[in-house]
């Protein structure tokens, strides 16, 4: 069955993708929930008209999500942690953390579109990577510290 997705779904699209799902999938769940509708002629015509007026905006959040990416890329945060003497971090380092220091540095980012790398494996003071989603397919690696309170 296909369907237009009116929102995001994690592992399925983005919105206003046109998808095709199994029909148990689309029926029971996608469609109850209000995360899609069913793909009908007059849905198609309604979806390519909403397509046509929006590839102008979506046109300008894509160049700005790539402006916002090359400034990213070069930006390294420091996040504060309290350690022990020998530099083991009492608790984690987390993506609210690091929403807090980008909004610190100037850049607006829901912490749900960062993801760290490895970040069952922070567990001392360094230097850690992670990847920050600003667009649909736009995303730019980040460097971060973790440095002692």
């Amino acid at each position: 069955m296909e369907i237009i997705l009116k929102q995001d779904v994690q592992t399925l699209g983005h919105k206003d993708d046109l998808v095709k799902v199994k029909d148990g999938y689309a029926r029971n769940y996608l469609i109850p929930q209000g995360f899609a509708v069913s793909a009908t002629p007059s849905a198609r015509k309604v979806h390519a008209e909403n397509m046509r007026q929006r590839a102008h905006k979506e046109e300008k959040l894509r160049n700005d999500a790539t402006a916002a990416a090359k400034k990213l890329e070069n930006i390294l945060l420091k996040v504060g942690a309290k350690t022990s003497t020998t530099g083991k971090i009492f608790g984690s380092v987390n993506t609210i953390q690091l929403a807090e220091a980008l909004v610190e540095k100037g850049y607006t980012v829901d912490r749900k579109n960062i993801t760290i790398y490895d970040a069952d494996n922070i567990k001392e003071v360094g230097s850690f990577k992670a990847k920050v989603k600003l667009y649909r397919d736009i995303t730019v690696d980040i460097q971060f510290e973790v440095v002692s309170e």
